[in-house]
């Protein structure tokens, strides 16, 4: 390629003497670059998807010749601008190549300050308007990789919550889809517009919480931030645990989504993760850290995000995670999908007779949320049963199950000893919630922001900024008690202590008991199957029934004038 394009270039620049030796090497040394870049951004897509190891050094070399391609087209703009005739949209192809790169380390490390150079990169293509003169060019390929682009710039502005950024740039890639499709009449224009109709309705399946002192809507990250765990009091008893890798798994019938993301998955991923920090100051390369520093943070937990896998890939994955937990580490497998249930009555009570929830097919799968099968003698095979995670329980283990059939996670058996938690979600809820279920579950909302979801079942969408900011600290201090309410407890099972070293889990467990005491003490959840449950169970007395934490869910109300939606003395209503 590289030769057929220096001759094109000798040819059509006159004859080759003319062209200095220099300028010749720049653009054989650009084309070299160039060619190199592709060839190994192309290779990405070969390595494994699972295993943390393997693919570190391929991405390290994709990082070093693109970094040398960026540097060299900074450096020798007009000499190739003249001999080669780079053009603006071929500089923008490179940094959104590195925008991806960048997205997709994030992605195999779960370090979120990737994200924030994934988005340097890609707001620098829309800053200097490199993709402008596309639409001018009679090719609708060019027009596509604009397209693409962003779409992946959406996906990583939502990931950062910039969502004022969103809702430009979907204004935008409206247009351009417009532009395309009158322009060019190509087959791929209902993907498109259908691409349209995600991002929309992912951005609207959020609940808005409008401050009233300025029209403007809260904008909330629920990463965990340097306050955002309550701390343990001193001379505290917990595991030394930490979570070091995460499943998380998403496979609803009919749930909002957008690029692969369900929003129930697009949720718990931000659960697991911190705060991004600037890279700059963050990065420990060789000779930059100075002695006195003190040393960097813990990592993010590593993550594997599956949308609707099959058994075969949701098992592979799962024992990769299982293969490579370091010692005294804790794998977390969270499950959002439709539930399966069993076909007729069993004459046993296995691991295996209480149904599950749904992996895919691979095939069209019958809508509707519970899936029951033909053949009654036989297992539903395409369903994570509880009985397929028992080999996984020989390490640490903390499952979240969000579907209408979590209850079946609660005949569990922990054979080896293991530190063992299931949270369950509630397995239907009243009828004024039901038609949510497409914008999420209530229950991992719950998990990845309690208070908005205390507002939503609360009936609340506007307040005052102060009302909004002395909530926040109400429920900061609510969090703190129920981490005492859980480390005082005389019955609680020791696996729960035993997770609760690790910030992460700790604030899951304090979001969970939080929900779970919300759900029991609201007016209109009044079935037993409307409230979360857990394996092993928690003392309710000393927990999600405690007359303290009910105290402290009434005053929040009372704070916003919500009181009415509680019931007042729960005690007396069992």
């Amino acid at each position: 390629r590289t030769e057929l394009v220096l001759k094109e270039i000798m040819s059509s620049g006159g004859a080759e003497d003319d062209i200095p030796q220099a300028e010749r090497k720049t653009v054989t040394d650009f084309c070299y670059l160039l060619d190199k870049s592709k060839q190994l951004f192309n290779g990405l897509r070969d390595l494994p998807q699972y295993g943390q190891k393997q693919w570190q050094s391929y991405f390290g070399r994709t990082f070093d010749v693109y970094t040398k391609l960026w540097k060299f087209q900074q450096q020798h703009r007009q000499v190739l601008d003249n001999r080669y005739g780079l053009k603006r949209w071929q500089i923008g192809e490179i940094a959104s190549k590195i925008g991806q790169l960048y997205y997709h380390y994030y992605l195999r490390t779960s370090e979120t300050s990737y994200l924030n150079e994934a988005f340097s990169f890609y707001s620098a293509i829309r800053q200097r308007s490199y993709y402008s003169q596309v639409n001018k060019e009679d090719r609708p390929e060019l027009v596509v990789k604009k397209l693409r682009y962003y779409a992946r710039f959406i996906v990583v502005c939502l990931l950062l919550n910039k969502m004022d950024v969103v809702k430009d740039l979907v204004k935008e890639l409206s247009d351009e889809i417009e532009d395309y499709t009158h322009r060019f009449n190509t087959e791929d224009q209902v993907e498109w517009n259908l691409v349209l109709q995600e991002v929309a309705a992912f951005i609207e399946a959020d609940p808005v919480m409008v401050l009233n002192d300025d029209n403007t809507i809260v904008i909330t990250s629920n990463r965990l931030s340097e306050t955002g765990a309550p701390l343990l009091e001193q001379g505290m008893i917990v595991g030394q645990l930490a979570l070091a890798d995460a499943l998380i798994i998403g496979n609803c019938n009919n749930q909002v989504k957008f690029s692969e993301l369900t929003i129930d998955m697009f949720r718990m991923l931000q659960a697991l993760e911190r705060e991004p920090m600037n890279l700059a100051s963050q990065m420990n390369k060789p000779g930059m850290q100075e002695s006195t520093e003190k040393p960097a943070r813990r990592e993010n937990p590593h993550k594997y995000l599956l949308y609707k896998p099959t058994f075969s890939q949701l098992y592979t994955f799962l024992a990769a995670s299982f293969k490579e937990l370091p010692a005294n580490s804790v794998l977390l497998i969270y499950l959002s999908a439709t539930g399966v249930f069993p076909s007729g009555r069993s004459d046993s009570e296995g691991p295996y007779d209480f149904g599950g929830v749904l992996t895919n097919s691979n095939r069209d799968i019958i809508n509707g949320d519970a899936i029951h099968k033909r053949n009654q003698s036989y297992k539903e095979m395409h369903c994570l049963h509880p009985g397929d995670l028992y080999p996984f329980t020989r390490k640490p283990l903390f499952i979240i199950v969000d579907s209408s059939n979590s209850v079946a996670y609660k005949n569990f058996t922990n054979l080896f000893g293991q530190p063992l938690v299931c949270l369950l979600s509630p397995t239907a809820y009243p009828k004024a919630l039901q038609d949510q279920s497409q914008r999420g579950s209530l229950f991992t909302l719950f998990l990845n922001n309690p208070l908005m979801a205390f507002l939503f079942v609360s009936g609340l969408s506007s307040m005052r900024r102060g009302l909004w900011e002395k909530c926040q600290d109400y429920l900061r201090k609510i969090n703190r008690d129920i981490a005492q309410l859980l480390t005082h407890s005389r019955s609680i099972d020791q696996s729960f202590l035993q997770f609760f070293g690790d910030e992460f889990l700790r604030l899951l467990l304090t979001r969970f008991i939080f929900c779970s005491a919300t759900m029991r003490m609201h007016k209109i959840f009044r079935e037993t199957r409307n409230y979360p449950e857990s394996y092993p169970q928690l003392p309710r007395d000393e927990t999600v029934e405690n007359p303290h934490l009910q105290k402290h869910i009434l005053e929040l109300a009372s704070i916003l004038d919500v009181r009415n939606v509680f019931l007042e003395n729960t005690l007396d209503d069992y």
